[in-house]
This record gives C-alpha cells, structure tokens and sequence, in this order.
C-alpha cells in the first residue's frame, strides 16, 4: 500500500491534474493515511474529497435500511468535511458502485449534491437495486434533485476500476480512455473516469491512469 501511494505522489506531482478523492471516512483513523492525505491537500490544492461511504458497505446489496444509511452518510460527511475543509466537496460515489433506487433521496436528504457511481453496463445490473435497471437509478437520481455522473463506458461495458486491469475489459477500457478529450471542468463532463490509488502499486510502482494529459 505504502508503494502504491508513493507512486501515486510521484505521479500527481509531475502531472499536477486537478481530481478529485472518493475517502472512506473511516480510513481516516488510520494515523499513517491520514497524515498522507493532509500533506498530499496542503501540497495540492487542486486536489478536492469526495465520499465513498463512511465504510466501505455495499448498501443496495443488504435489505433497505433508510435511516442506517442516512446515519452513516451524515457521520461521514461531518468527518470528512472536517478533515478537507475547503477542499471538500459535496459529492458521494457508492462502494463499489452500489446504489439502488431507494437511495437516491436519502444521499440528497444528507446534503450531498452530486452522485457519482452509476455504471451504464449490464455487466454491473445487478449492482443497480432490486430492479437492476440503471434507468431507474437515474430517474431517482434525477427526482432527488442530485446530479448523476455516471462512469465511462465503451460498447456497453466497464471501463473505470477494476475494469483497467482484468484482461480483456483493460483493452476496451484502455482503448475508451485513450479517446477521451483533455480534462473538462465538472460542470462541462458527461462522464467520469475513476481508478484506485492501489492501481498505483501495479507493475512495480510504474502504472499511471491512461489519460489523454496532453
């Protein structure tokens, strides 16, 4: 992991790209990360935090449970908005990328204003509630008032995350992002592309996102 993050580091500071970082916020409470992550937003101040969950619980895989999940978001907001400050933003993305229907209006109700994990796939159906209908998580989205941004994909399959590395999704994926225009601001993308800092630590400390930095 300490690989990984180095390499990630070493990447971001001779790229200087503006992303932004879903936290866990109970990673938080590991002293080692945390003290990484401080040094890494007071050096980079381009550099924003997100919420991927106060764990890393996959919600829409459990039965409906509104007010566990509310509780959770708002726990996480607090800590992580504490921790980023300024450099906080109100956006959530799903462990995972589980998110069904019913928690939409929750993750509006804890005052989050943009979602990002619905991944257009029907590869990843089964991750879209009860229904496994991305539609239908767009329209909750939508109803919600929430803005959705949904990941990449290419020929109706993955291309964020684990999808860059499992052979043969990483051509396709490789492929998608290789396409891809420079970076745009927020307001201006239609997608979204994603890896883990963990991705890093591949092939020896030397992997980096296929992006179009040029």
């Amino acid at each position: 992991m300490k690989k990984a993050m180095s390499a990630f580091r070493y990447w971001l500071d001779s790229t200087q790209v503006s992303l932004t970082i879903f936290v866990i916020a109970d990673q938080l409470d590991d002293t080692f990360f945390c003290d990484w992550l401080s040094d890494l937003l007071n050096s980079h101040p381009q550099i924003t935090i997100g919420c991927h969950g106060l764990t890393h619980r996959c919600w829409s895989a459990y039965p409906q449970d509104e007010q566990g999940f509310l509780a959770a978001l708002v726990e996480a907001d607090v800590k992580l908005h504490q921790f980023a400050k300024d450099q906080w933003r109100p956006w959530f993305r799903a462990p995972a990328g589980y998110i069904a229907p019913w928690m939409a209006p929750v993750i509006a109700n804890a005052g989050f204003e943009l979602d990002s994990s619905v991944n257009h796939s029907w590869l990843t159906r089964k991750k879209a509630g009860p229904w496994k209908d991305w539609n239908a998580v767009n329209k909750a989205l939508k109803d919600s008032g929430l803005r959705s941004m949904p990941w990449l994909t290419k020929f109706g399959l993955p291309t964020c995350g684990p999808a860059l590395s499992i052979f043969p999704l990483s051509i396709n994926a490789k492929y998608g992002w290789k396409k891809l225009g420079p970076a745009v601001l927020p307001d201006e993308a239609e997608a979204t592309v994603y890896w883990h800092i963990l991705d890093h630590g591949r092939k020896n400390g030397t992997w980096k996102p296929p992006l179009n930095l040029g």
